[in-house]
């Protein structure tokens, strides 16, 4: 008898350690989510949600990486990777080329980027821009934006020498090379205000409705859109409410996000939160609407400026359904 009690709670022990050592990550799904560059404050809500276990509550288990050489949109685009950070021109380009790039909302709702250069350099409007050398990444919409600016003060991008400075630093590009360059003023602004720098910053929205573009914006492809929705939906869920806490509480958000990244700046973590918190949803009703004219208003100028091989399908580029009420 005292054998078979023994084998009983033997047999107990093991059923209770397996149900208590059960691994509950086996029971998520797992998606990966690829930034589109460093960690910054673009990005805080997605840390805010991993550090508050959204994901899991939302039955995800997401793994979040830095882009490859593919880059994300073409990571996103070919399946390798669930969901990804772009830009409202690169899915515009993307989607006249065929490739199945969706967005799926607007982290920030209004174009917060401009052309800045040191107070000294004497650029406060476009037409200052005649005789300056600009630095850039390459991209030939830079070239047109420019140009599209100069063109309403009598001046052309022509006078102007474009020098590619690849990932060099604003700060030490613009007392090296080049006069001017393209910046966030959320993250390189807030930096020059700390270093005391002063700049003088041409913001595009100050001189087109047609350059208030999502910039930047979370993209998911087409296959996931038809086969996975829910899964589009819960993820979507989770970054909104870790949006709408660094909404609430940017302080709070920016200790998350420098722990999660502990090389970042933690100085500047905190005032480029405070100064982007307001700005992720601004006027819009929710986190992460998206406007059709907006898209409209963009791709237009891109096809207008021989930016677009055709036409973009508006419909197609981008879509609301999956954000929370």
């Amino acid at each position: 008898m005292k054998k078979l009690l023994w084998m009983v709670a033997g047999i107990l022990v093991l059923i209770l350690a397996a149900c208590g050592g059960e691994d509950s990550s086996e029971d998520l799904e797992k998606v990966t989510f690829v930034l589109d560059w460093t960690p910054n404050t673009n990005h805080t809500g997605i840390y805010v949600a991993e550090a508050k276990g959204y994901y899991e509550e939302e039955g995800l288990d997401v793994d979040i990486v830095m882009p490859g050489e593919a880059g994300a949109d073409q990571t996103v685009a070919a399946g390798q990777a669930q969901f990804g950070i772009s830009y409202q021109e690169q899915v515009t380009e993307a989607r006249t080329q065929d490739i199945p790039l969706v967005s799926v909302a607007a982290v920030i709702q209004h174009n917060t980027s401009g052309l800045a250069a040191p107070v000294e350099k004497g650029i406060t409007s476009p037409e200052d821009f005649v005789g300056k050398t600009y630095g850039g990444w390459g991209a030939p919409v830079e070239s047109a934006v420019i140009d599209a600016l100069m063109k309403q003060e009598g001046a052309s991008v022509d006078d102007v020498e474009v020098l590619n400075i690849g990932n060099t630093d604003f700060f030490t590009a613009v007392e090296r090379d080049v006069d001017f360059a393209w910046i966030y003023y959320g993250w390189t602004g807030i930096e020059a205000e700390l270093r005391g720098t002063d700049i003088d910053m041409i913001y595009l929205t100050d001189y087109s409705d047609k350059l208030d573009y999502y910039t930047p914006v979370i993209t998911t492809n087409e296959e996931m859109i038809e086969e996975h929705p829910e899964t589009i939906k819960h993820f979507l869920a989770a970054v909104n409410r870790g949006y709408q806490d660094a909404i609430d509480n940017p302080s709070e958000a920016a200790d998350i996000l420098v722990a999660a990244v502990p090389d970042l700046d933690e100085e500047l973590v905190h005032a480029s939160q405070e100064w982007i918190s307001p700005r992720y949803q601004d006027d819009a009703t929710r986190w992460g609407e998206q406007s059709r004219d907006i898209w409209s208003n963009y791709a237009e100028f891109m096809f207008d400026n021989d930016l677009l091989e055709k036409e973009l399908d508006v419909d197609e580029a981008f879509t609301n359904e999956f954000l929370p009420e």
